[in-house]
């Protein structure tokens, strides 16, 4: 599947997981064979408001910059990417919770991009062909190769500011592993917990992927007892400047590339929250039982 073949639709639509999974052939995921646009689009359904959120051309072209700036060193490419996602699809997390959206994103707008990223590298130890893990198409948002992205976007920032967003995608194991954490949707645990990954990063701190798993481990077993949010408080977000973000979608430029750009401005973390947690996160750091996945074949992208 060429990059210089892609044409895609002017609107993005939702389409279905049960539908998108049956275009999802051997050859679609080994990059041989073209996905049957005509198909998909017949298959999908048109979003019903003529926002200019709602366009193709924006994604598509910070896509098509990632490939290029990053087509050396492909995992870096997510740091860069998921905070200008994010900034350039401005939604709600009830819109971004259909997986209509991102179905049809990664099948009609950017097949491409999901087999550049996510093609295994090398050859199999069984001499099979290598594809690309249905998943990175049509799964769960920790998965899928563009809602994984947009989600560490909004879970990981701190109002406005990407920086945090920035720093976890740096590191695959915090976007492969805290994204699955319900104790996440709580502010200033995710902050604390990329205080705690910065601070590893910063001290050159051996087998960090492993540190980084087993510290997510940690905090999420040990937010099955301890409650965060009375450990440490956070305000309500605000849902008028969200929905001020949003609607300025229609006037608002281009999203920067050789700097963050801005996300809403909807209320920033407690900082003494954060202090607390990043306090008790580094313990458990210090002492979590680290295992070593490179032993046990466990992936890392």
């Amino acid at each position: 599947m060429s990059r210089h073949r892609i044409e895609p639709p002017e609107r993005l639509a939702l389409l279905p997981g049960h539908l998108a999974t049956a275009f999802l052939t051997h050859g679609v995921r080994a990059g041989q064979d073209d996905l049957p646009q005509v198909a998909i689009l017949r298959a999908s359904t048109p979003i019903e408001d003529d926002s200019v959120r709602w366009s193709t051309a924006p994604v598509r072209e910070i896509i098509e910059e990632a490939m290029r700036r990053f087509d050396a060193a492909r995992t870096d490419a997510d740091a860069w990417l998921a905070p200008r996602l994010h900034a350039t699809l401005r939604m709600t997390r009830a819109e971004a919770a259909n997986p209509g959206l991102w179905n049809f994103l990664a099948l009609a707008v950017a097949p491409d991009f999901v087999l550049w990223r996510h093609m295994p590298s090398g050859e199999s130890s069984d001499g099979a062909q290598r594809r690309v893990n249905s998943a990175r198409f049509v799964g769960p948002h920790y998965s899928q190769a563009f809602a994984r992205l947009w989600w560490a976007a909004e879970m990981f920032r701190d109002g406005p500011d990407y920086t945090p967003a920035e720093i976890a995608c740096r590191n695959q194991d915090m976007t492969n592993t805290a994204l699955r954490l319900a104790v996440i949707d709580h502010k200033p645990t995710a902050l604390a917990l990329v205080r705690v990954l910065k601070g590893l990063a910063d001290e050159g701190a051996t087998r960090l992927g492993d540190r980084v798993n087993a510290l997510c481990t940690a905090v999420n077993t040990a937010g099955s007892t301890l409650m965060y949010e009375v450990i440490a408080p956070d305000e309500a977000p605000d849902h008028h400047a969200l929905t001020d973000w949003i609607d300025d979608a229609e006037s608002a430029p281009a999203v920067p590339w050789d700097r963050l750009p801005g996300g809403p401005d909807d209320g920033t973390a407690r900082r003494s929250s954060c202090d607390v947690l990043s306090r008790m996160f580094a313990r458990f750091a210090a002492e979590a039982p680290v295992r070593d996945r490179a032993r046990s074949g466990a992936s890392h992208d």
